[in-house]
């Protein structure tokens, strides 16, 4: 078991950043609850949406009506299914899922081109398997393999980024519950406790890479996690996250709301492919999420912080999207230049902060 302080992790487990949340939650929680499940369902519903009186913090913004039904689906015997463009929050859904429901959002499978049926069930200690044959010691349980034991979910990353046979191994660990081991005896076999399920990731861009069986898709419920709509909920959300990300890396910014919604602004934009006014204009290729505005205003926030007066400009903001803008498609540069030099550049004359921001951006791209 690692000492490290957990002061000095840059991310710890759901579990772990709100320890305290979920244990006043399990000390006031009189609903009934699955068994298997630490919490009740409503108090899971209280520990993702958040609890005023309680001191619960909201912790996922979006459709409230998807967490409810996600909470009912893993009561079920279907896994979830999580669906969505990148960067609308599908794995913090299902890690905060994952720890009110089991108390571990730890055991996942992360799907890439190189997963193979071992990272699914069960791999081997072969050192151990060599000196002593095929016994439970040398075995390596994956985390769907512990999750079945232990009756908790299991998370499984950017499914569809695994080949189509290897994704087609959870149809029968899924409809079984169980997981067959045949090096360990012809009836050997591991049988899922109650409360073990499933919830599965994949991004509506990659889809494509490989898609589901239809076998595997009956196996779970889809919910679609869309993008925010609500600009001063963006707005807010982002500052949020900004501050308290700022506050952990103890960094002191002075930072202003209308900064901040013109940031907001121009993600909405480009990401519905039209401004305010309802004027067309080209999307780009990459990712203009509400966590990419997140990360290009904690990145500006720092280098006002280090480099500048300690005060959030647009000029910082116009620094920082160069790198969300160059990251997939040549021609999303075009695309973008062509916003600033239209809509940002109309704004610009009767607003100041919009005027800094195509400054800043004209010399970056000029």
């Amino acid at each position: 078991m690692s000492t490290q302080s957990t002061t000095d992790i840059l991310r710890s487990s759901a579990e772990l950043r709100h320890q305290e949340e979920l244990r006043r939650l399990q000390e006031t929680d009189k609903d009934p609850r699955p068994q298997g499940w630490r919490l009740s369902p409503r108090a899971v519903r209280r520990f993702i949406l958040g609890d005023e009186a309680l001191g619960v913090s909201r912790k996922f913004y979006g459709d409230d009506p998807l967490v409810d039904r996600a909470v009912v689906t893993l009561m079920g015997h279907q896994g979830l299914m999580l669906v969505g463009e990148p960067g609308t929050a599908k794995s913090l859904l299902s890690e905060l899922l994952s720890a009110a429901i089991s108390g571990d959002s730890a055991l996942t499978i992360q799907g890439t081109a190189g997963t193979t049926e071992d990272h699914i069930k069960y791999s081997w200690n072969y050192a151990l398997l060599l000196a002593e044959g095929p016994s439970q010691r040398a075995m390596v349980p994956s985390p769907l393999y512990q999750a079945m034991v232990a009756g908790k979910i299991v998370r499984f990353e950017e499914i569809t980024r695994c080949p189509p046979e290897i994704q087609d191994v959870m149809i029968s660990l899924m409809s079984d519950k169980q997981i067959m081991v045949p090096e360990l005896g012809d009836q050997a076999r591991v049988h899922a406790n109650r409360g073990f399920n499933v919830i599965a990731t994949a991004n509506l861009r990659d889809r494509g890479v490989h898609e589901m069986s239809s076998a595997l898709k009956r196996r779970f419920n889809f919910e679609t996690v869309r993008p925010i709509r609500d600009h001063a909920f963006e707005v807010e959300l982002v500052m949020r996250q900004v501050q308290r990300d700022l506050g952990s890396a103890n960094a002191s910014v002075r930072i202003e709301r209308d900064v901040i919604a013109l940031l907001v602004t121009t993600f909405q934009e480009l990401r519905a492919g039209q401004t305010q006014e309802g004027t067309a204009i080209k999307t780009p290729d990459t990712v203009m999420s509400t966590a990419e505005a997140v990360n290009v205003a904690y990145a500006a926030a720092l280098e006002a912080c280090y480099l500048g007066d300690g005060r959030l400009t647009p000029r910082e903001l116009a620094n920082q999207l160069q790198g969300v803008v160059l990251k997939d498609n040549a021609d999303d540069l075009k695309r973008v230049q062509h916003y600033f030099d239209t809509v940002v550049r109309e704004r610009a004359r009767r607003d100041d902060n919009w005027k800094a921001f195509r400054d800043a951006a004209r010399a970056l791209w000029p």
